[in-house]
């Protein structure tokens, strides 16, 4: 029992190495060869890939990034297929993995732009949606062009899908990223597609939270509270009564901004709310 025991682990030994030595060649051929054989021992054998998980990632990680194309696009494809067969096995490595996906979203190359949607896709299908949120948030502050957009895209779907079972990730996460676009990136100097991908998102967060978010946004700096306001507006079509009444704003985003502005009077919060009275989002009752 001992010597087949040994024998195996030798065995698994020279796999490993055979492996992490194509991954790592200098011909593109060979590389291809490896990322090929990763997904053959998926199939066959996903305890060793889990066991190994560390030393098989760290270089396959490479390969995401290759740059050589065809590789490249292949070890993307290749993830999509990989990650409904190991799933939480890859939660080691997920952030890495998920900031290697990322950067290939800019990519000028339809086939590696095609590949890493996919892979994305099935990230979020398969893997912890909270490390998902993580993973995201984390990345989105540095991103830029199509990346920036597709990954903000997934942020809101994520957020709808997992506030009602973990609200706190949602605020922990989430709201930082809003405030970001609110204060620096999405208004009003951004482009209109960025403009588009932060709407969604404070909608989103609106459509969950509720009022709850007149509370965090209380605390962010003027201009930041007020382009929210603004989105939260535009959501209801000008000219149109809300069910209080009142034009632009519906009732409840109305008491919220009320809230905000005429706590115990607080006097920083007036231009605000006048502003908004002027733009003809609220009433002045």
């Amino acid at each position: 029992f001992i010597g087949r025991t040994s024998l195996r682990a030798v065995e698994g030994i020279d796999q490993l190495n055979e492996l992490c030595n194509l991954l790592t060649a200098k011909d593109f051929q060979a590389r291809r060869e490896g990322v090929v054989l990763l997904l053959d021992h998926c199939k066959s054998s996903p305890r060793f890939v889990s066991t190994n998980i560390f030393q098989i990632f760290d270089v396959f990680v490479l390969r995401l990034r290759d740059c050589n194309k065809k590789v490249n696009q292949q070890a993307l494809e290749v993830l999509a297929l990989m990650i409904p067969m190991l799933k939480d096995a890859l939660q080691p490595v997920l952030f890495s993995l998920v900031s290697a996906v990322i950067d290939n979203l800019n990519s000028k190359h339809s086939g590696i732009y095609a590949a890493a949607v996919k892979a994305l896709e099935a990230a979020i299908a398969h893997l912890d949606n909270r490390l998902m949120l993580e993973a995201f948030a984390h990345r989105v502050r540095f991103l830029s062009g199509q990346a920036l957009l597709d990954v903000t895209e997934h942020l809101s779907v994520l957020v709808a899908s997992l506030y009602p079972s973990k609200p706190q990730a949602v605020k922990h996460y989430a709201l930082p990223i809003l405030w970001f676009f609110l204060g620096n990136r999405a208004l009003p100097v951004g482009s209109s597609n960025v403009r588009a991908v932060a709407a969604k998102l404070a909608k989103t967060l609106y459509q969950v939270m509720g009022l709850s978010l007149k509370d965090h946004a209380a605390t962010q700096p003027q201009h930041v509270a007020k382009n929210l306001w603004n989105i939260l507006a535009k959501n209801e079509r000008p000219g149109t009564a809300s069910p209080s009444g009142g034009r632009g704003l519906s009732e409840d985003v109305q008491l919220t901004v009320c809230a905000s502005v005429c706590h115990r009077c607080q006097a920083t919060r007036w231009p605000l709310y006048k502003s908004l009275v002027a733009a003809g989002a609220m009433t002045d009752t």
